[in-house]
């Protein structure tokens, strides 16, 4: 099989710089949706490793099919196997195409919460026991997702997944000294006025061993400091439906008051239990190739000049304990074309319309991490 080089490019860098595979370690490629080139390039990565490859691969149409009359009895017998499966593998890679966004967006929202929770325990053993990460696959509804030809957008694909993320790793690590010291976090916007603590919690530096696009520090507030108000403006797609102005308004950690433009589906979703209207991410973007939302989160989430405010569960490692079947990536972009915004840490400045102020800081605006300069 002839396959592309910008593919075997980025099957290096998933096995290689990504999840470090190592002999004898088991990889379970995770495949949604996407060419079979790709999975065998991740495959023929794997070996030159010395790893042992494992394929799953996945369908849209057919995971919905199963999903629209799911019950308990189908999928914990699933689930036991899937579980089995992951605590046989030291590591982890997913991708994800997908013809189009909303094709769950008629899936009853009670069968969405059943699987959601029956298969919780096999992405708890995933995130918190292998070496892992997650990429999207270029394709032609992401194209127009994002407004671009899909010639061009497979080109902007390819250079965002295979930037030289070694370069964000001093920037990233004075900013992830800087969170882990920090305790009072206050953001500032148009329509935003969040005041937190992030005491005691701890920062993860991401350049690229999670999520391919990659591009963020992320932390947690304390559980209950969460006072304010903040208005996110990237829309998002969450089980399978778009909302756009989400408003969300804390007191003592919980929001009390959501709205958007689907007002009744977006509390459905906080209502999924007591842990999805409590925050369990807060996470600074700056990826200088990924500007625009487009309703794709591993790639919003990493906006330059962006943070997300996350509710719902809460990681192992930097986590408040939140727990919760939600996990949901909110983003605000506060660069000037979006309306600006600041970042203030124990009452100090540090990031100023998309850009870091503090010199430290300065190696993860974009002038710097695309090398002109």
């Amino acid at each position: 099989m002839i396959i592309d080089p910008r593919i075997t490019q980025l099957a290096e860098l998933l096995t290689g710089f990504s999840t470090t595979l190592r002999k004898d370690e088991r990889v379970l490629i995770d495949a949604f949706d996407v060419p079979d080139a790709m999975i065998v390039a991740l495959i023929r990565a794997a070996r030159r490793r010395g790893a042992l490859p494992f394929a799953q691969i996945h369908h849209a149409r057919i995971t919905r099919e199963l999903m629209q009359g799911a019950v308990q009895a189908q999928y914990a017998p699933h689930t036991a196997v899937e579980l089995a499966r992951m605590k046989k593998m030291d590591a982890y890679i997913a991708l994800r195409g997908s013809g189009n966004i909303f094709e769950n967006s008629d899936v009853p929202s009670a069968r969405v919460k059943l699987v959601t929770r029956l298969m919780k325990p096999v992405q708890d053993r995933r995130v918190n026991k292998t070496k892992w990460v997650v990429l999207r696959w270029p394709t032609s509804a992401m194209a127009q997702q994002a407004g671009m030809s899909t010639e061009a957008f497979e080109d902007f694909y390819f250079r965002v997944c295979t930037l030289d993320y070694r370069r964000m790793v001093p920037g990233m690590k004075a900013l992830g000294d800087l969170m882990r010291r920090t305790d009072r976090v206050q953001i500032k916007g148009p329509g935003t006025d969040l005041r937190f603590s992030i005491k005691g919690i701890g920062a993860e530096e991401c350049g690229g061993t999670k999520n391919i696009p990659d591009g963020e520090v992320y932390s947690c507030p304390v559980k209950e400091s969460v006072e304010g108000v903040l208005q996110y403006n990237a829309p998002t797609v969450y089980l399978g439906t778009s909302f756009d102005n989400i408003r969300l308004v804390f007191k003592n950690g919980r929001v009390v008051e959501a709205t958007a433009n689907n007002t009744k589906r977006l509390n459905e979703i906080l209502d999924s239990d007591a842990g999805a209207r409590y925050i369990g991410e807060f996470a600074i973007g700056f990826n200088p190739h990924i500007l625009q939302p487009m309703r794709d989160i591993l790639f919003d989430e990493k906006i330059a000049g962006s943070f997300h405010f996350t509710p719902g569960q809460a990681y192992e490692d930097c986590g408040n304990g939140n727990k919760s079947q939600v996990h949901w990536d909110m983003v605000c972009i506060q660069r000037p074309e979006y309306g600006g915004g600041e970042i203030w840490f124990n009452g100090r400045l540090i990031r100023k319309d998309g850009l870091f102020v503090l010199p430290a800081l300065q190696k993860l605006n974009p002038a710097y991490l695309l090398g002109k300069r």
